[in-house]
């Protein structure tokens, strides 16, 4: 949350920043230990001292978002932020800890901010609820195949080079993004603009090994038996950030499969 309702959303996106401040107005630079729970040792009773109305565990919940922004979370570690509209960007943290004396979030990071928008609409209920519950900082972690996803192309399908050529397929069952078959789940079914070819998208986190080949074929084999139609063709495109030589060795006898590499495109703003 930046800010409570995300009141400074605006500025952290302009100037490339998260950051919290919970009244703690101390530079933390080299006072930031490697376990929370010294930090806390250390400034849960100078906290309290600033703020007597303030229980310890109140202070300790202060104390312990403060140390997980400026020291616990790791440059490279991905941010997904309300706007305030029902919308949320995405960041990296690019740097380490900066105070910002006399300014808003003055314990900060740095962070390259995504220019991707993306509705809560699409997201799962489970990852709606991780990023809805009440606090500052919440952990998404466990959702990480579903966020990388988010980030390779599937709510801006339009925009990407496979959008230009495909629309998401649609029936009686619901839409084409995580159409569930007997064989499994599959992450976009596609269908090309002129109707004669229904294409089988993969969403694969990080690096993509061979054995991805089975699974999609495994897709491409129900799709070609139960939903083509007269004439129709099936392909399969396997989506991942990398791949490897196994699977650059599978695919070449494995014919109607392509492999796309995504790219995570953040926007570097200078402070």
């Amino acid at each position: 949350m930046l800010g409570k309702g995300s009141t400074y959303a605006a500025e952290c996106f302009a100037g490339g920043f998260i950051g919290v401040d919970f009244d703690l107005a101390v530079d933390l630079t080299n006072r930031l230990p490697e376990n929370w729970r010294d930090f806390n040792k250390e400034f849960i009773p100078i906290y309290q001292n600033s703020h007597p109305s303030k229980n310890k565990i109140a202070a300790g919940l202060a104390c312990g978002m403060t140390w997980t922004v400026s020291k616990g979370m790791q440059i490279g570690d991905v941010i997904v932020a309300p706007i305030g509209d029902g919308n949320f960007r995405f960041g990296e943290v690019s740097g380490n800890y900066q105070y910002a004396k006399d300014q808003i979030l003055f314990h900060r990071r740095p962070v390259n901010w995504s220019s991707m928008i993306i509705s809560k609409e699409h997201f799962s209920e489970q990852l709606r609820r991780s990023i809805g519950s009440i606090g500052t900082i919440s952990e998404v972690t466990q959702h990480a195949e579903e966020i990388s996803k988010l980030l390779s192309g599937v709510t801006n399908w339009e925009s990407t080079e496979l959008g230009r050529s495909y629309d998401i397929y649609q029936d009686e069952n619901g839409t084409g993004q995580q159409y569930q078959t007997d064989s499994g789940r599959i992450d976009i079914l596609a269908v090309s603009k002129d109707g004669k070819e229904l294409l089988v998208v993969e969403l694969k986190k990080g690096r993509a090994s061979d054995a991805v080949v089975g699974q999609i074929t495994r897709y491409m084999g129900y799709v070609t038996t139960e939903l083509a139609g007269p004439g129709q063709k099936v392909r399969g495109v396997i989506v991942a950030l990398e791949d490897d030589q196994r699977l650059r060795h599978s695919l070449v006898i494995v014919p109607g499969i392509d492999f796309y590499r995504y790219e995570v495109s953040f926007k570097l703003n200078k402070i």
